[in-house]
């Protein structure tokens, strides 16, 4: 059979390294600029920082030397190879009461690490060199949150493949339950329902006979759905003795281990504001946080030593030609880096911006009701970049205002309509929503049907699954899952 040859003429968008980089800095928060030029200024001899010289507009490098340049064009690669954009930092928001707070740099910890503290409790447990080592292992996989979430059975294997020491389950679990009786309570649990109950053991030597062990060992599933008359029934308790177990599995910490973190980790979950935006007497000032983003300039060495070379061009050797290479590359690197962050904080600041023309209101006066539908489209449609640019800023970029810091995202939100035909911000349903929720009867909480009937007759045409989908947005637990005693 005959081969069919066909040719096909096709376009494809790809980048190039500069535009790849000018991407990557535009999508860093504050804190991880800063890192990315300390990088970058210990890695490029030829960049610096301090204001440019007079004469650096000359751009002596962009002569004829241009040839040498080492790019090679086939290393353009696709947007697809760099971004994703579900890499999203997950920060904890903060908000601070004062200007001097607000404007406070961020302090680096120097604390004793959870893992450093179970180790210390380790070193004074008297084990064998042997039980040591595995007692180091387990705690190694001892997650931030304080949870042992790796089955016994894997980390045998490991132990055995890595430390060469064979130790059946048993043996393991003995050192486990060491580490278990280590300060704080309820660290190394393997689930929630383990770590409850070894924080009550801690409490109360005769635990087994308290009403909230036996919830936790016997009723746990039916706790976690709040199914409690059924457990006050089979427990045979009065209400009273019910309302006080409940209590003191609630005042027990789920996460033992998130009183300590590392310090990057630390430093990572503080908000460092990449915006602050203040109101006085009817004015906004915006103000782009360049606190990390020094002025950068190319080295003068550097580019007095390629004119040199590139003035003598007659007698140059081999290596002279190496090191002009070498020489033009760490310019183009440090000038495309100088570039690349310029961009970014002229992107910033423009799309900042746009969002402040857009949310007027709310940046005056702070009332989540005020802030208008507003979509990537229309930021994009304002400043004139494409949907996907601030897309990349918002993601990852916070403001600090006069009410508190809010990440940009906060400030998006699609629309719906009102009986009267008036276009408002879903952000407004939902805050109805949870006003609603929070001066419910806990004894009898506002199903979704009812929240659905409470915005109807406000005005609201809403169906009982969007109100659901909102809640839900929120963080909100259904009804039944929200009944107290």
């Amino acid at each position: 059979m005959a081969l069919k040859q066909q040719q096909q003429l096709k376009q494809q968008q790809r980048l190039s390294p500069q535009q790849i980089q000018t991407i990557r800095m535009l999508e860093l928060p504050a804190l991880e600029i800063e890192e990315r030029i300390k990088h970058e200024l210990e890695e490029n001899p030829a960049l610096e920082e301090g204001k440019e010289h007079s004469d650096e507009q000359e751009s002596d490098f962009d002569s004829e030397e241009n040839n040498a340049d080492a790019q090679d064009p086939n290393e353009d690669l696709s947007l697809g190879d760099y971004m994703n954009e579900d890499d999203i930092p997950d920060y904890k928001l903060a908000e601070m009461s004062s200007k001097e707070e607000r404007k406070e740099s961020v302090p680096f910890s120097n604390e004793q690490s959870l893992s450093d503290y179970l180790l210390q409790q380790l070193q004074l447990s008297e084990l064998s060199e042997r039980d040591e080592k595995i007692g180091e292992y387990i705690i190694g996989n001892i997650d931030d949150d304080g949870y042992l979430r790796r089955h016994l059975n894997a980390i045998a294997d490991d132990i055995a493949f890595q430390l060469g020491e064979d130790i059946n389950d048993q043996e393991l679990y003995n050192i486990l339950c060491l580490i278990q009786d280590f300060d704080p309570p309820g660290i190394g649990a393997r689930n929630l329902q383990e770590c409850l109950i070894l924080q009550l053991k801690k409490r109360n030597e005769t635990v087994e006979a308290v009403p909230a062990a036996k919830i936790l060992t016997d009723f746990f599933e039916e706790f976690t759905h709040k199914h409690f008359d059924k457990i006050q029934k089979s427990l045979d308790i009065d209400e009273e003795q019910m309302k006080a177990a409940i209590q003191e599995i609630t005042s027990l910490n789920p996460k033992p281990g998130s009183n300590w973190d590392d310090s990057m980790t630390t430093i990572m979950n503080r908000i460092t504001p990449d915006f602050t935006v203040e109101t006085l007497n009817g004015e906004i000032t915006l103000t782009l946080n360049s606190r990390g983003v020094p002025d950068l300039r190319i080295n003068r060495e550097y580019s007095d030593m390629l004119k040199d070379y590139a003035g003598n061009k007659a007698n140059q050797t081999s290596d002279m030609r190496d090191a002009v290479l070498f020489v033009k590359q760490k310019l183009d690197a440090a000038q495309g880096f100088i570039d690349a962050v310029r961009q970014r904080q002229e992107t910033l600041r423009r799309t900042m911006e746009a969002i402040i023309v857009l949310q007027k209101e709310f940046f005056f006066t702070g009332d989540e009701s005020k802030l208008q539908p507003m979509i990537l489209k229309d930021v994009a449609e304002k400043t004139g970049y494409d949907i996907s640019t601030i897309s990349r800023v918002s993601n990852s970029k916070y403001v600090q205002t006069n009410f508190g810091i809010y990440p940009l995202k906060f400030f998006f939100s699609e629309s719906t309509q009102t009986e009267s035909g008036e276009t408002i911000s879903t952000r407004k349903i939902k805050q109805i929503i949870k006003d609603e929720i929070d001066v419910e009867n806990k004894k009898k909480p506002v199903t979704d049907e009812e929240l659905t009937n409470i915005l109807n007759s406000k005005g609201f045409l809403i169906a009982r699954r969007t109100v659901a989908k909102y809640r839900e947005q929120l963080g909100i637990a259904v009804a039944r899952l929200r009944k107290e005693m």
